[in-house]
């Protein structure tokens, strides 16, 4: 299959790499000081407490299963069927019962406001309408969610600006918050010199 034939907001383009996807330092968390970082951040970054949090786009759930792993009750989605089977091989090598399925993150089929937190990483710039897609997942956010975007721009020209995603948030979302995440190299498994970023923001 030729990936480049494939356009990348499609689940076949995403199932074409499912199978070397954790190759990259910050998708397999392989190496244990670039998994403790993600830890660090994930722990400053969510409220206290045992959340329900949705990983909006998932991948192989390497961040779903460190979540779970802290405590949280978890729901992994992704439209890639292969990336789903590796993110459910992953829970069950680590014994972490986080619930997988393969649906749309764009579209998200759950009830309003069952959850405390949604998370994407790297997902939000492949999807055809980001903000219609925000407005969404603000819905499933129970009274004082949290929205937590992890994105970029990268030197290939593909990501969203931060000033892109806060503009596009909907307004009854409070708190936004924007840190820099590009001067962070263990979350990256290396130095990089593109925008990476978090949007935090509260329900």
């Amino acid at each position: 299959m030729d990936d480049e034939s494939i356009p990348h907001g499609s689940p076949q383009y995403w199932d074409a790499l499912a199978a070397t996807f954790d190759d990259e330092p910050d998708h397999g968390l392989r190496d244990p000081a670039v998994r403790g970082a993600w830890v660090d951040r994930l722990l400053s970054w969510l409220p206290p407490g045992r959340a329900a949090i949705l990983d909006a786009g998932c991948g192989t759930g390497s961040l779903s299963v460190l979540l779970a792993a802290l405590g949280h009750e978890v729901i992994g989605i992704d439209w890639s069927p292969a990336m789903i089977v590796q993110a459910q091989t992953k829970a069950a090598v680590s014994g972490q019962p986080v619930i997988f399925t393969v649906m749309d993150a764009a579209n998200p089929q759950f009830p309003s406001r069952r959850f405390d937190v949604i998370l994407c990483r790297h997902v939000l710039w492949a999807l055809p309408e980001p903000a219609a897609t925000l407005h969404r997942w603000a819905d499933l956010l129970a009274p004082g969610g949290r929205l937590l975007l992890i994105e970029g721009y990268w030197h290939t020209g593909g990501g969203l600006h931060a000033a892109e995603i806060v503009n596009a948030l909907p307004p009854g979302l409070t708190n936004v918050r924007v840190e820099n995440l590009n001067g962070e190299p263990l979350l990256w498994g290396g130095v990089v010199s593109d925008e990476r970023y978090a949007v935090i923001a509260d329900r």
